[in-house]
């Protein structure tokens, strides 16, 4: 079995502290869709962690389906290469701030983040959303100008931007002294300016090694370490990961593991130990403070619980993460055709499922609702529950969820009602920029900064607003459906500020189904004239279904079954062809963005439908 070499002796500091000169644990942290994991991507390649002939996919990190499908990381993960005799541990990191959760926990392994910054967009509110958490944890940040083989690139007005950034965060002037590497992460190249680029990314890796302080350690003290992420296997189980803060861990060890104020620790015994080298865990005897690993063999760990030496008990700071934002109800499944799809049906199926996720999703809370067959879950953001719901239908669950509601506070000064405020950043095109305004103003948001000339033309104009956060509910479609798809808008929570007061979410109603039965051509050639169709002729529909948007305000009550009469008088019009308009493909991130007060959202692994809540009586029946 391969072994660690031991580390390399260093000066030792005062209390026994020391330096492991050999290793660098770097997180890299971006926006969406900066290049952060094809960089990544890049940087295993060059360090020739794959053989020569191996097949291997594009975005290697983003490894579920559910992240190579839209494109994003949503889960945090690790991997190391070797450069030049040191070993660089990466922790790829979401770019979404929904995903914050991930963020702020996994900060806590690193020593210093790359911030990839797009060389046209530059920085962008989940930007600032992911340097404010390093900052304050003091990490040294390195600063990536991503993308600058891009035409529009703009990498100076970018590094004047992140600078400005900086200093809007209060950064310290050492933090804002920052390095700066200008990259293509997907032709593999880096450089100290745009116009000097190597061949390769040598130069990246060279600020790394340089830049990135290593971690100061106790080789000698007792064994610490904070479990900061869970995974699972088939065969191993639990698998616990995180940083040895001091001391060293070895397989066969017996352990304990607590937190803060816990009076009875739990105890256990590593059963196998892994490292993380050249994109795959390789098992190892022991591992020695300042390295991030892997371990088995601890069944009941959770993240934020330390390690600990038996003969000396010294848990260290529990992870703390903001508050989530958005909550929901989700329910066992009681629409007509409950249980008809699901594998998993039961208020049983749901709550274990729940408390399964709440391991190892920090930012997710999980308390009793109204009925003893429903739970109130809060996340970050609607996309943050929405991943949630996605995994568990691709599992094989069945349950229904109300509308996401916004979570509000009490100020202890006033007493009076506080919710969470957003930035909203949209780039849009200049024809487009009155509908966004209207839109905005409708939802009571406050315009702080309009510039012409966004992201991608001289012709896009950048729009900043101060927005509720429960005005956000509901506005990408709506905003997708006034800019014909061009608008692209991005948010960020910053704080929270007095209620202010009602919002109208949507104007439309919703076309309501009258009976149980089979969607015919022949009822949705009239029920079409009333609005937008969410159903296609053949499908099943039941009594209470929303099967489309009304075209004016308030519900009506159709019926989409309704059979022509057979008669044996052959009719003027037998011939005639009848057209039906294409019905709006309902997915779960449409259905959350639709759903009111009184509607539900019936979520199963094959379908995504929505109703009318039962309990409560719908809107104004036309």
């Amino acid at each position: 079995m391969w072994r660690p070499a031991a580390p390399p002796a260093a000066a030792a500091a005062a209390g026994g502290q020391s330096r492991r000169e050999d290793i660098r644990n770097v997180a890299i942290i971006a926006h969406v869709d900066h290049g952060k994991t094809t960089l990544v991507d890049a940087m295993l390649k060059q360090a020739k962690v794959f053989r020569e002939n191996q097949a291997v996919e594009t975005r290697i990190m983003d490894s579920n389906d559910l992240e190579r499908e839209r494109g994003i990381t949503i889960l945090s993960k690790n991997t190391a290469v070797r450069y030049k005799g040191n070993k660089i541990n990466i922790i790829d990191t979401p770019g979404h701030a929904d995903f914050g959760g991930e963020v702020e926990r996994v900060l806590n392994m690193a020593d210093g983040v790359l911030l990839l910054v797009d060389s046209v967009e530059g920085p962008m509110p989940q930007t600032r959303f992911v340097l404010r958490k390093a900052l304050e944890l003091n990490k040294k940040v390195v600063v990536v100008v991503n993308k600058v083989d891009r035409p529009a690139a703009r990498s100076d007005w970018v590094v004047d931007q992140t600078f400005e950034l900086f200093l809007d965060l209060g950064a310290s002037d050492e933090q804002c002294d920052f390095p700066v590497v200008y990259a293509s992460g997907i032709a593999g190249i880096a450089g100290d300016s745009p116009d000097n680029l190597a061949d390769d990314l040598e130069p990246l890796f060279d600020v790394i090694v340089r830049e990135v302080a290593p971690p100061v350690v106790q080789m000698d003290a007792p064994l610490q370490l904070l479990v900061t992420n869970l995974d699972y296997d088939e065969h191993k189980g639990r698998i616990a990961i995180g940083r040895v803060q001091s001391g060293t861990i070895r397989k066969g060890d017996s352990i304990v593991f607590t937190k803060p104020g816990d009076v009875k620790p739990q105890s256990g015994r590593i059963s196998e130990l892994f490292v993380y080298d050249n994109f795959a865990r390789t098992a190892v005897d022991e591992v020695a403070a300042g390295d991030i690993c892997a371990l088995t063999g601890l069944s009941a760990v959770s993240i934020g619980e330390t390690i600990c030496d038996p003969a000396d008990i010294r848990p260290l700071p529990t992870i703390e993460v903001e508050e989530p934002t958005v909550r929901m109800t989700f329910s066992v499944n009681t629409s007509p055709f409950a249980g008809q799809e699901g594998k998993y049906v039961t208020s049983r199926n749901l709550k274990d499922r729940l408390e399964r996720e709440l391991e190892r999703n920090l930012a997710l809370r999980v308390e009793p609702g109204a009925g003893a067959e429903s739970f109130e879950v809060s996340g970050r953001g609607s996309l943050h529950l929405g991943i949630l719901m996605e995994n568990m239908r691709r599992e094989g669950y069945e349950f229904e969820v109300g509308p996401p509601k916004v979570i509000t506070k009490i100020d202890p000064q006033t007493g009076g009602r506080m919710e969470p405020m957003e930035e909203a950043v949209i780039e849009v095109p200049e024809e487009h920029v009155g509908q966004v305004v209207d839109l905005m103003g409708q939802r009571k948001a406050q315009m702080v900064d309009m510039t012409a000339g966004g992201c991608c033309s001289e012709s896009t104009t950048r729009l900043k607003y101060e927005i509720p956060t429960r005005a956000l509910l509901g506005i990408r479609n709506a905003m997708l459906t006034a800019t014909k798809g061009t608008a692209v808008l991005n948010t960020n929570l910053i704080g929270y500020t007095p209620y202010v007061g009602e919002i109208q979410t949507r104007d439309n109603g919703s076309l309501v189904c009258f009976e149980t039965g089979q969607v015919t051509t022949y009822a949705l050639e009239s029920v079409q004239q009333r609005g937008r169709l969410f159903v296609k002729p053949g499908e099943g529909v039941y009594e209470g279904q929303v099967i489309g948007i009304y075209q004016r305000q308030g519900d009506l009550k159709v019926n989409c079954c309704k059979k022509k009469a057979m008669t044996n008088i052959r009719a003027a019009s037998k011939d005639a062809t009848t057209v039906i308009s294409e019905a709006i493909p309902v997915n779960l991130d449409y259905a959350l963005e639709y759903v009111v007060d009184d509607e539900l959202v019936e979520v199963t692994p094959s379908s995504v439908r929505m109703r009318k809540n039962p309990s409560k009586k719908g809107g104004k029946k036309a």
